[in-house]
């Protein structure tokens, strides 16, 4: 997709993240393939250094899934806000995760106008969505305004090289069933990201740090790989079942050639940025 369809508010809130199913297939080929010696959300958390009886605010929350596989480690007596852009991301957090012990709230919002007093917050998360933001300046100027003095903005997001042997190997299956997509679709660099986040963090926030995870994927199986390659909601309609069936031949074979699996590059990681 192009960059300003990757940031147009009505189709991710409508379309691509109306609710958790395309998500859910690239989480899933991470899970399965993944050779982190720890799981991503795991890890995620145990980067926010939350403390007991904080406030915490999760923007960009999607269906609650780093606080869901998380709930054991949750110190006690905090309040944590879930938002996000699209209402059935939110739904689907909150029939997870509301009733139990912890103190969820839940909220659809937008990063850019935050409906929550000054400095009310000691962590706020950004979660793989700050790039899908179309004024990053005025989102930051807002996690800035609700943090507490001292507070810490803890933003996740990918480098340039992520995926990219997926990212090849999508425009070669397009290729390959005849199905033109633009240069531009396949090759758009995220606006915020490895490269430039602390340069457009720094602005706002002191003692900007990069912490990266070290990952990978080896894949091993057609089906998967394929799905999130074309997870993407644009891809639907153009690819009618013999394409699809056609494109999963085309990556058994590539993936036999390979010796059984495809090795594919991650560069993910977050910044941790403090308020003074």
């Amino acid at each position: 997709m192009d960059k300003s369809r990757f940031q147009e508010a009505d189709y991710l809130r409508d379309d691509q993240y109306k609710d958790s199913r395309n998500l859910e297939a690239r989480a899933q080929l991470h899970q399965r393939f993944g050779t982190a010696k720890m799981s991503w959300r795991l890890w995620v958390f145990n980067q926010l250094g939350l403390g007991a009886g904080q406030t915490i605010l999760e923007c960009g929350c999607g269906p609650g899934w780093l606080w869901r596989g998380n709930l054991d480690h949750i110190p006690p007596g905090c309040q944590i806000t879930l938002t996000d852009l699209s209402p059935g991301m939110v739904a689907e957090a909150e029939a997870a995760l509301d009733g139990g012990e912890h103190d969820f709230r839940f909220q659809t919002v937008d990063i850019q106008s935050l409906p929550f007093d000054d400095g009310y917050f000691d962590v706020v998360v950004a979660n793989h969505m700050l790039y899908h933001v179309p004024d990053i300046a005025q989102a930051l100027r807002e996690v800035r305004r609700v943090l507490k003095p001292h507070g810490r903005f803890c933003a996740v997001t990918n480098g340039e090289s992520h995926m990219r042997e997926l990212k090849a190997l999508r425009a070669d299956m397009l290729n390959y069933v005849n199905v033109l997509v633009t240069g531009e679709a396949l090759t758009a660099q995220l606006p915020f990201r490895l490269e430039n986040g602390a340069e457009l963090l720094q602005p706002y926030f002191e003692n900007v740090q990069l912490i990266p995870f070290e990952d990978g994927l080896v894949v091993n199986e057609v089906v998967p790989l394929v799905e999130y390659a074309f997870s993407a909601t644009e891809y639907h309609t153009v690819l009618t079942d013999d394409r699809l069936s056609r494109i999963r031949q085309y990556v058994a074979d590539r993936m036999t050639a390979a010796g059984g699996a495809l090795h594919i590059t991650k560069s993910v990681g977050m910044f941790v940025a403090q308020k003074a």
